[in-house]
């Protein structure tokens, strides 16, 4: 994979205009198309299993629509955001607080995730000379990139003193809108999110929510149901053969003859996806 310095007239536009733009940036990858909306997806490396939750489910719900996935590369959400989006066969880009070259990449353990954004047209952008490696205060210098970059900043789960609120913070100073998932009252990781509702961000409770703070016209309920349905595996078919009527899920993944880890977790990602749900020990339809 090739890390090249992107030439000065090549520099996103928007970076251009934040109050302090980049002198330089490394790139690995390809720079978007300019007609895909830029949407940063933030939050805690501590993140709850209700954070990955709504993070997947989150940015399923995007699917088809012009919009790439920005995100810092590092553990926790930022990560779940990454996959999230090649999932759901969108772009992303990867703002990591590191150089780009192999030894400094960081955090190491997602080194193969590089390819993954890679073939999936996206790319890897960094602000830092290839070698530099992480320093406690690099991530803050990057947060302002993945803000200035984006037309809006979701943040699913963050503490009250953390780099996710800082990135709240700077997008707020930058004019974007800022979006936050509310969370449990009683959870530390959602302090952060909590505060940022209460302080005028927009409340994000489904993936029409993003779509309608992004400007696009929300399709009625049944335009997104036979949508969805429109581009299912032969086993997603399968079970939607089978759920014509409901059945229990034991019952269902007998029918369907493969290993009980294996149906849960493609049941998993239907329910996700919103194409099935569990309702009175019953798997159905939505």
């Amino acid at each position: 994979m090739k890390l090249e310095k992107l030439p000065k007239e090549k520099f996103p536009k928007a970076l251009l205009e934040i109050p302090q733009p980049p002198e330089d940036l490394w790139i690995i990858g390809d720079l978007p198309p300019e007609n895909l909306i830029p949407l940063c997806v933030v939050g805690s490396r501590k993140f709850t299993s209700y954070g990955k939750e709504c993070c997947e489910k989150l940015i399923a719900g995007l699917k088809g629509y012009p919009i790439i996935i920005v995100s810092g590369f590092a553990m926790g959400i930022d990560t779940i955001a990454h996959k999230s989006a090649m999932k759901a066969g969108l772009k992303t880009i990867a703002f990591p607080g590191s150089g780009l070259s192999s030894e400094a990449i960081f955090p190491k353990v997602n080194v193969n995730l590089i390819k993954e954004v890679v073939e999936g047209s996206g790319c890897l952008i960094s602000e830092f000379e290839p070698d530099f490696k992480a320093t406690q205060w690099c991530f803050p210098l990057r947060n302002r990139l993945m803000a200035g970059f984006s037309r809006a900043v979701l943040i699913i789960e963050g503490e009250e003193k953390s780099g996710t609120m800082i990135t709240a913070r700077l997008a707020t100073e930058y004019n974007r809108d800022v979006l936050a998932v509310p969370g449990s009252i009683f959870n530390g990781t959602s302090k952060g999110t909590n505060k940022l509702i209460r302080l005028g961000a927009t409340p994000i409770t489904k993936s029409e929510d993003i779509l309608e703070a992004l400007g696009f016209e929300i399709p009625k309920d049944e335009e997104k149901q036979a949508k969805l349905f429109l581009d299912l595996s032969p086993e997603e078919k399968k079970i939607v053969e089978l759920l014509r009527e409901p059945m229990p899920r034991d019952e269902l993944i007998r029918a369907l003859k493969m290993p009980t880890p294996q149906a849960n977790a493609l049941l998993s990602i239907m329910e996700i996806k919103e194409l099935v749900k569990e309702e009175l020990g019953e798997m159905r339809l939505y």
